[in-house]
């Protein structure tokens, strides 16, 4: 197999993979905590969810009017939405997500988070490979200790 069709082989993959890593979306307490510190309680949450195979405990860190946006895919909206995006992943057989918060930045009601991810993802014959990649989310802080996702992106 050359590595252009390997490439070609992989690239719903890596694209469904990174779009499903970006759309984390969980609590930023209205407390005195930093955001650094609500977006890391937050992790373990969702890769705990989303390795034991739950996706609606993964749609339930979201907000109502969550978005996705998913690099060469099309936006998917609501928690709903984004609960069955996160089924569709785990049926795909991705397994194994470990999420990184390396950057966390705060102004007003907003901040943003710049992470890395590694993800168990099958090929079209079946074998898993591993996918490392970054990501960025877009957090608002609410009165009600829960946060709503308001972008992501892959980079």
């Amino acid at each position: 197999m050359s590595i252009t069709q390997r490439e070609d082989e992989m690239r719903p993959v890596k694209s469904f993979a990174f779009a499903a890593v970006l759309l984390l979306s969980s609590a930023l307490s209205a407390a005195a905590q930093s955001a650094r510190e609500d977006i890391e309680a937050a992790l373990p949450k969702f890769t705990d969810a989303f390795n034991s195979g739950n996706a609606a405990a993964v749609g339930q860190l979201y907000t109502e009017d969550a978005a996705l946006l998913p690099p060469d895919g099309k936006r998917v909206d609501g928690r709903k939405g984004v609960e069955e995006f996160w089924q569709g992943a785990i049926k795909g057989g991705m397994k194994n997500l470990t999420l990184k918060a390396l950057e966390v930045e705060e102004s007003a009601n907003l901040a943003y988070e710049v992470g890395a991810f590694t993800l168990d993802a099958p090929s079209k014959d079946g074998a898993l490979s591993t996918l490392v990649g970054k990501y960025i989310v877009v957090w608002k802080r609410a009165t009600t200790g829960h946060g709503a996702c308001i972008g992501t992106s892959g980079i």
